[in-house]
């Protein structure tokens, strides 16, 4: 039935907008101009300062607040026919009738314009230091569980469909769980089955640290906004690199933006329907369980290209384009002499090491990879299209021109954590003297849900913070001894060659070693 009248309503949408088109005077709209422009202003201004306070209100963040007092602050078209009815029963004047109808085409026509603005205004204001926790969806959480996981937990994002029913299977195995939604309904919903929650944002990194993310064992991500997806994905990672994520993606366009982005699993429901129906039918007609099951596996693995609509390369060019126009983004010239420049992306690792997401790569004959795999080698020419924040682009600047700590033969990083019986606590990583000492550099640090890369040398070492510590296996050896109270807080070591693995095992425990 939808399929039948969606094209009616079009044209009578299209019809009632160009009869209000036709009951407006022009020489009356010119003649009144100033009282016109007066009036929108008004409207704009009033509507706005009436709806962003009662979204706020509803406890959704700040940026959302705004966005709704923008997009809502037109005047409706319901408007024309109330206006009708009053000057057909004489409650309304023929100037005040035309006064209305101008006032609400302006408001109508300006608002398309308006929303392509904000964006900009958004970046304008969130270059501004103290406006940018409250706009860049960092709102410490509105309420958290008593009892909360602190470490091996999943963080689940999103207590829909999906989110409700993968939290239903883990616990049916006994496993800690933590989910952050921002809905009260569905908090409220955690609250009567004794789920741990954290009541917040997911992309804001007050949320995501609360939910001890830099903890948890792994993380799943069931929200329905992309937008939301992409930026908890990204966010997530900044606080812990090497977290185990695994995506719904809302369509298959998004698939290869959130592998691009750091994710460990995309699942396509769709995809996924279509692979277990696929299964059953040829398990029954009698193939082999064991040969179906790796073929849909290999399926999988190559990101459901299988089952992927072809698309031609301009296609998913303007794609990328329009996935990562919402997120900080910018095209990075590598320099032509590089430490680089030769390397794979599995070796650069730049995504670890300075939180950079690497989207295309523009060689310098004009061929565009998008989407570029780890097996990609970075040559000289290339333009970069990375994705990030702007301490990332610095990190990555100064990462491309080999002033940061570069993957090598014998070389590698590890995250550190600074206990509150630390020796270190209190001083300054300049008064550590690391690098001169060690040959080991401070890559980034993490405090308070920040993400700092190349840390300031006069900033004092706090409880809790982490350090991302690079140099030679040796150095990374030796400077245990400034964090002694630590050997048993190492987080993880990077293995960027698989022959590296037995050189590690003369400096690290078993254990600690990853495969």
């Amino acid at each position: 039935t939808l399929t039948y009248v969606e094209p009616l309503r079009d044209i009578f949408a299209s019809l009632f907008f160009a009869s209000i088109g036709m009951l407006i005077d022009p020489v009356f709209l010119w003649k009144n101009l100033e009282l016109i422009l007066g009036l929108v202003a008004l409207a704009f201004i009033g509507k706005f300062l009436i709806i962003t306070p009662l979204v706020k209100l509803f406890r959704y963040p700040l940026k959302t607040a705004l966005i709704a007092g923008f997009g809502l602050a037109q005047i409706g078209e319901f408007s024309f026919v109330l206006a009708s009815e009053g000057q057909a029963l004489g409650l309304v004047s023929r100037q005040i009738y035309l006064l209305i109808l101008g006032t609400t085409a302006v408001t109508l026509v300006l608002t398309p314009f308006v929303l392509r603005l904000v964006p900009i205004v958004f970046d304008w204001l969130e270059s501004m230091p103290w406006l940018k926790p409250y706009l860049s969806g960092e709102g410490k959480p509105l309420e958290v569980a008593e009892e909360l996981p602190i470490k091996d937990h999943i963080v689940v994002c999103g207590y829909g469909r999906v989110g409700k029913n993968l939290v239903k299977l883990l616990q049916q195995h006994d496993l800690p769980v933590v989910v952050i939604d921002q809905s009260e309904r569905r908090i409220q919903e955690l609250r009567e089955a004794g789920v741990p929650y954290v009541y917040g944002n997911c992309v804001s990194f007050y949320v995501l640290e609360t939910a001890m993310v830099s903890q948890a064992k792994g993380m799943a991500i069931a929200l329905p906004d992309p937008m939301s997806i992409r930026l908890c994905l990204k966010r997530a990672l900044e606080l812990s690199p090497d977290l185990d994520v695994v995506v719904r993606a809302t369509s298959d366009k998004n698939i290869e933006v959130l592998y691009q982005l750091g994710a460990r699993e995309v699942v396509q429901p769709e995809f996924e329907a279509s692979l277990e129906m696929a299964t059953y039918i040829l398990n029954a007609v009698g193939f082999s369980s064991v040969v179906v099951q790796r073929e849909m596996q290999e399926i999988r693995n190559r990101h459901y290209l299988d089952l992927r609509p072809e698309q031609s390369a301009s296609q998913v060019s303007r794609h990328l384009r329009q996935a990562t126009q919402d997120l900080n983004n910018r095209w990075y010239a590598l320099p032509e002499t590089s430490p680089l420049i030769g390397m794979t992306l599995e070796e650069a690792d730049m995504r670890y090491l300075t939180g950079v997401s690497l989207m295309a790569i523009r060689r310098a004959n004009g061929e565009e990879i998008d989407y570029p795999d780890a097996s990609t080698k970075l040559e000289k020419g290339d333009r970069l299209l990375v994705v990030g924040s702007d301490e990332e682009f610095a990190a990555l600047e100064e990462f491309a021109v080999g002033r940061a700590a570069v993957p090598g033969d014998n070389s590698a990083c590890q995250w550190v954590i600074v206990n509150a019986d630390c020796p270190v606590l209190g001083k300054t990583l300049a008064d550590l003297h690391i690098r001169e000492k060690y040959g080991v550099q401070v890559q980034s640090m993490r405090r308070d849900g920040k993400f700092i890369r190349f840390p300031n040398g006069k900033m004092e070492l706090q409880a809790q913070d982490q350090l991302l510590l690079c140099g030679s296996l040796t150095s990374l050896n030796q400077i245990e001894q400034l964090f002694a109270p630590l050997n048993s807080q190492l987080l993880s070591v990077p293995v960027v060659k698989a022959s590296e693995a037995e050189a590690l095992k003369d400096y690290l425990p078993m254990d600690s070693v990853i495969d």
